[in-house]
Order: structure tokens, then sequence, then C-alpha cells
């Protein structure tokens, strides 16, 4: 059986009953990254008086090579074997590698579990006061300039909540950005959820902004950060679709912008397609 098993976001306190019984009777452990892994079972075992055995068979599986392990040889392993899949900190298959071990799961009738644990996505909806129940998760931003512009006026736009995960290398740039489409856009963003130094912002983007800029009260952006972005007012009239749009009588590169405009799409993809 394979086992998914979310692991602390940064409290240790946070992992649950079942993520350390799973750990325990793991025979075999999947994971980002062994090293972290390791370290973390050894904090868990030090802080919190448990006795994971930290001997037993790691393997490192990530992004890069997951498909290396949802092969046919791997199915005896993961029905025989008790096998866990963590990754390196919150709940698998969210912004983390995991889908395809899952989907390989049930395209060969491979029993499995997901534990539901730490999540800083959910975290940081819930403490956003945001009321509203449709949100829409985007991850991270490319990391290019260039093709960061369309997906966050898309996300400007939407009717939406949109909740994102930032570095603290790029945390400014994105409230730049931000502001710079709209100064009067509600946001909230929270650093270093359930560790020591959390720290969470909630207003106008402009005013948050003077806040990190404040030279006597600067804030230290060291740390993973969760942002999201407010909706748009709904228009519960009639909505123009992209169909719509194509059946317009303007030249293709203007039904692209529209489309563009509409979806957050590359402009130049667009218009390819719609000469073809």
């Amino acid at each position: 059986m394979l086992t998914f098993v979310p692991t602390p976001i940064g409290n240790l306190e946070d992992i649950s009953f079942r993520s350390i019984k799973a750990l325990k009777d793991a025979e075999l452990i999947l994971c980002e990254d062994t090293r972290v892994t390791k370290q973390l079972l050894n904090l868990l075992n030090q802080k919190l008086n448990l006795d994971i055995d930290t001997n037993k068979q790691f393997l490192s599986v990530h992004s890069h090579n997951e498909e290396k392990f949802i092969t046919a040889s791997h199915i005896d392993i993961y029905k025989n074997q008790n096998v866990a899949y963590v990754s390196d900190a919150g709940m698998p298959c969210v912004s983390d590698p995991g889908a395809l071990l899952v989907d390989f799961c049930l395209k060969n009738n491979i029993p499995y579990d997901v534990i539901p644990g730490a999540n800083a996505l959910l975290t940081a909806y819930a403490m956003s006061g945001f009321n509203e129940k449709e949100f829409t998760f985007f991850g991270f931003l490319p990391h290019k300039p260039t093709n960061r512009k369309s997906p966050l006026e898309a996300i400007m736009n939407s009717e939406y909540l949109t909740i994102l995960y930032e570095s603290p290398h790029r945390i400014i740039q994105l409230l730049e950005e931000i502001n710079a489409l709209n100064s009067d856009k509600e946001i909230f963003a929270v650093k270093e959820l359930t560790k020591m130094h959390q720290r969470h912002f909630k207003g106008k983007i402009s005013d948050i902004l003077k806040q990190f800029n404040c030279k006597d009260s600067k804030v230290d952006t060291r740390g993973e950060w969760v942002v999201i972005v407010d909706s748009c007012e709904r228009n519960d009239g009639e909505k123009i679709t992209i169909s719509d749009i194509k059946s317009l009588d303007l030249p293709p590169k203007q039904k692209a912008k529209l489309i563009a405009k509409m979806t957050g799409q590359n402009i130049k993809d667009i218009y390819e397609t719609l000469n073809l």
C-alpha cells in the first residue's frame, strides 16, 4: 500500500497521529529529499519523544524523476510493501510532487491512502478573513517578469479569490506588480506559517507596500509567503464567451488581444490558433 503523508510546514506539533503511524509502519519511504526527511524524523524523535526508525530504506522522488517510479516494475512493490510518500513540507500533490503516483495507483488498482494534514494554502485562506466560498489556487507565478504579466492581469480581474505562493526573493516584486495594476486591490499576505516568526498583513495593496518600505519598521521578507488577492465584483449579467469574440467582425490580432485579456494566455499563441 502507498500512503501519502503530510508533514509539518513549520511547527513540529502539527504532525498527526496517523502520519506518525504511517511513518513508523513504512518499510520504504519515498521523499523529495532524503536528507530533509531524515532530519525531520530525527527532530520528531527528539522533540516529541517518538521512536520512528530512521534506518529504513529512503528513496528520493522529486518532480524531475517521479516518472521513473510509475513503471510496471513498481506495481508489486506498492502492492506488497508499506510505502510512504512525503514531500519536504506540507501536503503531497499540492505544489509538490505526488500526483503522478496517485494517478498510477488509480490506473493499476494499487491500494493507496492520503492522510489529511498541514497545508499552507488552506491555513492562509482560513486566516485571511475573506468570506468567499470559492477561490482559485494558482501556486507560483513564473519567475521571469515578461511571463508574469498576463497571468497576474487575469488574477487581478478574476471574479474569484486567488491564492498565490511566493518566495522571499520575489515577494516585494509581486506586491509592486499588484500595486501597479490596481493600488486599491485588497490582499492578504502571510509569511512563515505556523513558525515562530509568522506574520500577516491585510488591506489595500498600497497601504501594505508602505509598511514594507517603512524605514522605521521595515518588514523582514525572509521565509515562504502566501498571498491572497481579492476578487473583482461579479457581473451576474450575460457573459461574453471566447466563441462570441471569435465570431466578431474584427482582425485576428484584436480578437487575440481580447481573448488574452479574458484568459491570461499568450497573445501570440492565441493569434496562431485563430489563423489555423
